[in-house]
């Protein structure tokens, strides 16, 4: 089936100006990009979480930059026309130098934009480096899995006022660094709903609430192929479906019907 789906960052950006909500999901593999895709999915991303849900680690420390060039192959085949946003894996951005090395060869499989974890003062340097040479980027705040041993585990970030107000002011920097795109992961649903108000980009919420202008999941977890138990901002969207296509779809209507996530209070 002939993608529809939004295919570059205007139009992604046009769907947030028209308050359309953007449907995401993480893909690894050719087939299920392409299921994905034909389901109605807005945009893929090739995410780190591969390492855990594809290799069996225990966080996405370990996955090296050859395996996310060989993972944004194959989800490039799968998906020839859609928006493909692929994570820098750790330690791979940690100076200007290296990020602008590592995304270049990430931005040569073909996908349209790298995302960066952190709001560090590094980060925005090699944000800026990135954007000012062509590259797109994508910033992701909030609980932030390659600091996970920073942040002392997979806990709910922002949830003091203290903490939301710096989590705005580090969205805010980012933008200014030149991000065109943000995920905003496990945070209140009213810290979600205030980012994604006052930013003028689209801020793609897992686990933010419903207020963000778009969502995304690991495909894993949706799918309910995640061993063992499935964070409790996800939801198993096989659930009385007949096959991993009608999934997609049910995930798909659910997000822009603004079914899920559900609205808290």
């Amino acid at each position: 089936m002939k993608s529809t789906a939004p295919h570059t960052i205007l139009q992604l950006q046009q769907m947030k100006n028209d308050g359309k909500k953007i449907a995401c999901v993480t893909a690894y593999d050719a087939s299920f990009a392409a299921q994905a895709v034909a389901a109605g999915m807005d945009c893929l991303l090739v995410g780190d979480s591969l390492g855990m849900v594809v290799q069996g680690q225990d966080s996405t420390l370990a996955v090296t930059l050859d395996e996310m060039i060989y993972h944004c192959r194959a989800v490039r085949r799968g998906a020839p026309q859609s928006f493909i946003i692929a994570d820098m894996p750790f330690m791979s951005y940690a100076t200007a130098e290296q990020a602008m090395a590592n995304a270049s060869a990430l931005m040569q499989t073909g996908i349209h934009m790298v995302k960066l974890e952190g709001g560090a003062a590094w980060v925005f340097d090699s944000v800026t480096q990135l954007t000012q040479r062509g590259i797109p980027v994508c910033g992701h705040l909030g609980l932030t899995p390659q600091f996970v041993h920073q942040l002392g585990g997979y806990r709910q970030q922002g949830k003091t006022e203290q903490a939301a107000n710096q989590l705005y002011a580090q969205a805010t920097e980012l933008v200014q660094a030149g991000i065109r795109l943000l995920v905003l992961e496990c945070v209140p649903e009213t810290v979600g709903k205030y980012i994604a108000q006052h930013l003028s980009i689209p801020v793609i919420g897992i686990g933010a609430g419903y207020a963000c202008d778009g969502q995304v999941l690991v495909s894993y977890d949706m799918l309910g192929l995640t061993p063992g138990k499935i964070p409790g901002f996800a939801k198993n969207f096989m659930l009385g479906q007949a096959c991993i296509s009608d999934a997609f779809k049910a995930y798909v209507q659910a997000v822009k019907a603004q079914d899920f996530p559900v609205k808290n209070g």
